[in-house]
């Protein structure tokens, strides 16, 4: 893909997604992630009604009376949006690849950032993290992260989610929120990563998978390739235990998905390329 066709893929991507942030997520996204950082603003006398949880204890002590810490909303929030960009993410049999809707859905939560004037980060990552942006506010900033999102190449196609949010955990000291956007077929193996990142962060991951992923279906011997590790094989699936054998994989994974997303208190949502990840998107965002 030369430059020309680039640019016309990212304004392309720009007037979509731009359209969808100003005039759906905008205030969908700030009612959803307001408040969630706090700063300590000053001590006050205790009054009737308020949260017990809040006393200064040493203030209190020191003053024979009881006082509480007052805090105050942090207007400017930061949004990180991790993305997966390994080989599966080439994969789509409808209209569109799963990186298109990656691209489409990054690109939207970037544009609702802006309209709240946050900062936005990425970080693309396949078995190592292959680009990291720094958090920064800016039309020409969300502009460049469109642009890695469509022309990016990595080094790896393989996957590993817990190598990305180690990266996070290490690279981010202020609190964000955080969009990991993945297919999360990789090996199950992050629950530990993120449950150190998601007590410092706000986490949300965001499953896209296509309609064939799901189950195999029934079309006889067929050559399939590995996206990730560039093997190729002869399937049979026609084999009921083959098509079997391949659910329980399939299942293994999204089951530890969403229970590894619930128990270390981060949001999750899955949305097929076929399906309007809008109305996900905004299911989500009034769910919270």
């Amino acid at each position: 893909m030369d430059t020309k066709d680039i640019l016309k893929k990212v304004r392309k991507i720009e007037i979509k997604t731009r359209r969808l942030s100003n005039h759906i997520f905008s205030g969908e996204y700030h009612s959803s992630f307001k408040g969630r950082g706090m700063t300590f603003s000053e001590v006050r006398q205790y009054q009737f009604g308020d949260d017990v949880r809040a006393i200064d204890w040493n203030v209190t002590a020191r003053y024979n009376e009881p006082y509480i810490k007052v805090f105050e909303e942090e207007r400017e929030l930061t949004m990180m949006l991790m993305v997966d960009i390994s080989g599966s993410e080439s994969f789509g049999t409808k209209n569109e690849f799963k990186k298109d809707i990656v691209t489409e859905i990054a690109a939207t939560m970037a544009f609702s950032a802006t309209q709240n004037n946050d900062k936005i980060g990425l970080i693309l990552f396949s078995d190592q993290v292959e680009l990291f942006i720094p958090p920064k506010k800016g039309k020409s900033h969300v502009l460049r992260i469109i642009r890695e999102l469509i022309e990016f190449q990595p080094k790896s196609r393989k996957t590993d989610v817990g190598q990305a949010l180690k990266f996070l955990s290490g690279v981010l000291k202020k609190r964000a929120i955080v969009f990991l956007i993945s297919d999360f077929m990789a090996m199950p193996d992050y629950e530990h990563t993120l449950k150190i990142a998601s007590k410092k962060h706000d986490i949300t991951g965001v499953r896209v998978y296509d309609i064939r992923e799901e189950e195999m279906p029934n079309i006889g011997l067929v050559n399939m390739l590995d996206a990730e590790t560039g093997q190729s094989m002869l399937v049979n699936t026609g084999s009921k235990s083959v098509r079997t054998q391949y659910s329980a994989y399939y299942q293994e994974r999204l089951k530890y998905f969403k229970e590894t997303f619930s128990r270390c208190g981060a949001g999750a949502f899955s949305t097929r390329v076929d399906e309007s990840y809008v109305t996900k998107l905004l299911g989500y965002f009034k769910s919270r």
